[in-house]
């Protein structure tokens, strides 16, 4: 993400009720699109009014996408609930404070600022991380005239590779780092990325590969599963 990026329009239902419905929305609503440009937000397909360079990635579930990443060896207890408030990533040089996101009032996910000191942030729609489930933390790569961003060197990360979020209440879950994928927005793997899993995991989520006009044409997704 860069300059101005966008999540898609919230079009599925509201974040209340079952795990499942809170993956619909979130598929919906937190696919990143524009990731560098200087144009207005774009908006879901199916809405006219957007522009369509700056559309939503998937629209839909693809065939055959994983459910989660690969299990570790050991099974970590899920934590209760505690916002997150700091990201630490070693082997990138990562550790910033992180910021809550929630939906801006058109209905597209919010990002943070575009500053000279950026940071990270967690989707508040999503699990804290910690719990069951898939926790998603968004950061840009670069932040136009301020240069790079948090995330400017998340496709670097390996399996294996260790990730800190420190919670409000103190403590502390370690993830290691399960697999990295760069792929084209038009192959988003949402069910993969957004789907229901009964363990604790994490999604770390940024723009990457060639730019394409005021974009990027591809999104960087880091999983990661809880360790004990």
């Amino acid at each position: 993400m860069s300059d101005r990026s966008v999540g898609s329009r919230l079009t599925g239902p509201r974040l209340t009720g079952s795990r499942r419905a809170f993956v619909t929305a979130v598929t919906a609503a937190l696919l990143l699109t524009g990731c560098g440009g200087h144009q207005a937000a774009g908006r879901a397909a199916g809405d006219a009014s957007g522009d369509t360079s700056s559309r939503a990635a998937v629209t839909e579930r693809p065939t055959g996408a994983p459910r989660s990443s690969r299990p570790a060896a050991k099974t970590a207890h899920a934590l209760a609930r505690s916002v997150p408030v700091r990201l630490e990533v070693p082997a990138i040089g990562v550790n910033t404070p992180l910021m809550e996101l929630g939906l801006a009032p058109d209905g597209t996910v919010e990002v943070p600022p575009i500053t000279a000191h950026d940071r990270a942030g967690w989707y508040r729609g999503s699990p804290t991380p910690g719990q069951a489930g898939p926790s998603v933390i968004l950061a840009h790569v670069t932040v136009g005239a301020y240069g790079d961003g948090v995330f400017r060197h998340l496709s670097r990360l390996r399996p294996g590779d260790r990730i800190v979020a420190r919670l409000k209440n103190g403590e502390a879950p370690r993830f290691a780092v399960t697999d990295v994928r760069t792929v084209a927005k038009s192959d988003f793997p949402t069910d993969a990325v957004y789907g229901d899993v009964d363990r604790p995991e994490l999604r770390l989520i940024t723009c990457g590969g060639p730019r394409e006009g005021t974009g990027y044409r591809d999104n960087v997704i880091v999983f990661a599963t809880l360790i004990p």
